[in-house]
């Protein structure tokens, strides 16, 4: 199966390097095939495509936009069955609508060995305001629907104008990777994770929680289940010897016998069954007051940012080590992120109850910060990290 990648963007905004990029880094080993719009950037120079194996094929039917499903559904077909490749890269026309190209691809798709797999708009940051101003509803849409969205020119630009920017960008766009680091500092399979990936930060942490909740659930349930089994098992061997003694002396008194043991196994059968509904959440498990565990009734919120600030090891540590101690942020159960290190450095850092952990690892599209926790205070949290 043939994956489709649309790589959008206004002529200047750096969809070129950024496919030179991923062609030498993010699709190795791959066939590739690049689809350029006649009226987008011919910056990439055919010398380097031959030397990289790519086979590119320039749409002479105008923009894709405008002729939308009939020749380029022809091309795309054509494409598909000359070369079968890995993936197609579809760098459309600059002005379009981004969600007329993709709406061009899934109405092909499905007569064809191919799928859409990613569709990634670049903007230029020191153009995003004027841009969205002049080009109004064009830019609006190659954002709103961009599965990520990847500003160049992060390394030249003030820390203030790509806040400025990125916010611009949210207001149009809630969940999408905005990739922050400049793409030179990140391999290509990073880049090209960002764009594939759907899953933000708190999404991940929250499904980290939920499964560790589950096996600490699961593994208790298991506890509890071999404790009644053997306490059912050494009741049931005690009455079985018992009946045997009574019954050589007494049919009678063996009738009495069984009647109380019955009634001290529906005891025993009412006991365990209010037990098991001793939770109050309705989820049907055992919910224990341990030490540094939640009580059932905790009701779990993340709180998340992105953020281009830079920290140091020692600070990122003293926020951990405030957060574990001072309650006043309210009931923290977990703290996970990655940003940039003052000395160029990336820092990553992940705190449990009682325990955190600083360490230095690979760049990462744009710092990203997520607490969970109950009754999490929010405005104090900004305020700890120092973002807005």
């Amino acid at each position: 199966m043939t994956k489709i990648d649309i790589i959008s963007g206004f002529l200047g905004a750096g969809k070129t390097t950024l496919i030179k990029k991923l062609l030498s880094e993010g699709f190795k080993g791959e066939q590739v095939v690049l689809i350029e719009n006649e009226f987008g950037e011919i910056g990439i120079d055919g010398g380097f495509l031959k030397e990289a194996g790519i086979e590119i094929r320039e749409m002479n039917s105008g923009c894709i936009c405008c002729s939308l499903v009939g020749d380029f559904g022809k091309s795309l077909h054509e494409v598909v069955d000359t070369y079968h490749p890995d993936r197609i890269l579809i760098e459309p026309s600059g002005v379009g609508k981004l969600s007329d190209v993709i709406k061009a691809v899934q109405d092909v798709q499905a007569e064809i060995d191919a799928e859409l797999n990613s569709f990634t708009t670049v903007v230029d940051v020191t153009k995003c305001k004027i841009y969205r101003k002049n080009f109004g509803e064009f830019f609006s849409n190659q954002i709103e629907y961009a599965g990520a969205v990847i500003l160049s020119r992060t390394d030249k630009a003030k820390p203030e104008k790509i806040q400025e920017s990125v916010a611009l960008l949210r207001e149009l766009n809630e969940k999408a990777p905005i990739i922050t680091t400049p793409i030179e500092q990140l391999p290509g399979e990073k880049i090209l994770e960002a764009m594939e990936s759907s899953k933000s930060l708190e999404e991940e942490l929250l499904a980290e929680v939920a499964h560790e909740e589950h096996e600490h659930h699961h593994d208790h349930d298991h506890e509890e289940h071999e404790h009644h089994h053997d306490h059912d098992h050494e009741e049931h061997e005690h009455h079985h010897d018992h009946d045997h003694e009574e019954h050589e002396h007494h049919h009678d008194h063996d009738h009495e016998e069984h009647e109380h043991h019955h009634d001290h196994d529906h005891e025993e059968h009412e006991h365990h069954h209010d037990h098991d509904h001793e939770c109050g959440c309705g989820c049907g498990h055992h919910h224990h007051d341990h030490e540094g565990h939640h009580h059932a009734d905790d009701v779990f919120t993340s709180w998340g940012k992105e953020t281009i600030r830079t920290y140091t090891k020692e600070e990122i540590g003293n926020i951990l080590k405030t957060l574990e101690e001072d309650g006043s942020y309210g009931n923290i159960l977990r703290a996970k992120g990655m940003v940039a290190g003052a000395d160029g450095e990336w820092i990553y850092f992940d705190m449990v109850p009682g325990e955190h952990e600083v360490r230095t690892g690979a760049p990462e599209y744009t710092g990203r910060i997520c607490v969970i926790g109950a009754e999490i205070k929010e405005d104090k949290l900004a305020e700890l990290f120092q973002v807005k």
